[in-house]
């Protein structure tokens, strides 16, 4: 058994059955099996409150640790500019919950530990999700059939099928949805798209980007808060389906370098870079446009164990992680075109986005677009810095943005469908990745195939 297999906790047999499970109403298969969170029963839909232009928003926040606060406090300052009230909070950790009841001005009766019982508020409108990966799906399903739209972190599920089911109570409910993804919302992208699609560069071939960090104390090692004690904290909630481990500060607070509720820079990174650049490629965000790929590799290893103290190693910078510090992955779609990413937590240096076709190369660098004909194309296609006015990456322009959609209509920047495209793709480069072969798909049938 390689190592890539033993980090799964599986057998060889039983990772290859659970990445080959097909979901029930679903064409997708599960990546992870024993380590992922089932998606909820079918139950009765409610459709989303109509919101008129000048209503006033509620919004609920379920996962308000790290980047949680965040957006509790983005949504906090737009209250007043954008008729916002903030009537529900719930975390599985008292802590949390008593900072985010303090910051929202909620009552104790508007903090939850379960939420569940938060969804049974019909006043909510909009849920902002900022839990660990694992509980991403399960409860944004569960937030759309109470009718509420979602604000989920990216990405947008732990597995494939929860990414489908997802989508498919979307559709059903009519829920909006915005995946974390505040990329998107930089409107250089949106420049970017047009020009493909207005043929500035003749027929686009491939993307590249990349997200490179170099941390000397292992990415994810966040600190530990001692606070945290199996009193204070709801640590079965916490796990959800995850397997069954003893409470440990190590996985709730360094959750993302561990399989069952995270996957390293293939989910918490690349899809900073995959969604943009399937904007700017003219991929999305309309739905019409959004294309699946049709095979997947990624390569990937931990080169350096940057968990482990060098000064002192028998007092380590945190428990060794899963996932992989150095990985490139390449994702290809039908009739050719691909995108190329690199992503690192041991060296800053990163790759340069950039978009190439066959008669010139746009370009990204400071807020600005430029395009570079090719050679043979200079009297063809003109050298230009393309016109960029508007927003760039904000998360609170993002917020901004599902806002307007829910009260004058029209798709969020990083919508339902976009985001279940680059949920195949981050599940893809998984697979691939662990299971050490390229992953297939089928676009038309939106299943993997067996390779």
């Amino acid at each position: 058994m390689d190592n890539k297999q033993e980090k799964t906790g599986l057998s060889r047999r039983e990772f290859i059955k659970a990445a080959g499970i097909t979901a029930a109403g679903v064409m997708a298969s599960s990546l992870v099996g024993k380590g992922a969170v089932a998606a909820p029963a079918t139950k009765t839909m409610a459709s989303p409150r109509a919101v008129g232009a000048n209503d006033r928003l509620n919004y609920a926040h379920i996962g308000v640790g790290g980047m949680g606060k965040g957006h509790v406090n983005h949504i906090k300052a737009l209250v007043g500019e954008m008729n916002l009230q903030q009537i529900a909070v719930c975390d599985v950790w008292k802590k949390n919950n008593d900072w985010a009841k303090n910051a929202t001005g909620c009552s104790d009766a508007q903090v939850y530990t379960d939420y569940r019982k938060l969804l049974e508020n019909k006043d909510i409108d909009v849920v902002v999700i900022g839990t660990p990966d694992h509980w991403h799906a399960p409860i944004a399903i569960a937030a759309m059939q109470a009718g509420k739209h979602v604000y989920c972190e990216k990405p947008m599920t732990r597995t494939l099928d929860e990414a489908f089911a997802m989508h498919k109570v979307a559709k059903e409910t009519g829920c909006l949805v915005q995946v974390g993804s505040q990329g998107c919302t930089d409107t250089k992208w949106h420049v970017a798209g047009k020009a493909v699609k207005d043929g500035k560069i003749g027929k686009a071939l491939w993307a590249q980007g990349g997200y490179c960090r170099n941390n000397p104390r292992g990415e994810w090692n966040y600190g530990i808060d001692p606070d945290l004690t199996p009193e204070s904290c709801d640590w079965k909630m916490w796990l959800g389906n995850a397997p069954k481990i003893a409470f440990s500060p190590e996985h709730f607070f360094r959750w993302r370098k561990f399989w069952p509720y995270g996957n390293g820079i293939i989910g918490d990174l690349w899809p900073h870079r995959l969604h943009p650049l399937m904007i700017a490629m003219n991929m999305g965000p309309d739905p019409s446009l959004v294309q699946f790929p049709q095979r997947v590799v990624c390569l990937g290893a931990n080169i350096l164990d940057t968990d482990i103290n060098p000064s002192d190693p028998q007092k380590p910078f945190g428990e060794r992680r899963d996932v992989a510090d150095t990985t490139q992955m390449i994702a290809e779609f039908p009739g050719g075109t691909m995108i190329y990413l690199a992503g690192a937590t041991t060296n800053e240096r990163g790759i340069e986005d950039m978009i190439r076709g066959n008669k010139a190369t746009l370009y990204f660098g400071g807020g600005k677009v430029s395009v570079e004909p090719q050679r043979p194309f200079v009297d063809e296609v003109e050298a230009e810095e393309l016109a960029v006015v508007g927003p760039g990456e904000d998360q609170r322009e993002h917020h901004r943005n599902l806002i307007k959609c829910i009260r004058e209509g029209g798709v969020p920047n990083c919508n339902i469908d976009l985001g279940l495209a680059v949920q195949t793709i981050v599940s893809m480069a998984e697979l691939s990745y662990r299971q050490n072969k390229m992953a297939m798909f089928d676009p038309d049938k939106k299943r993997l195939l067996k390779s």
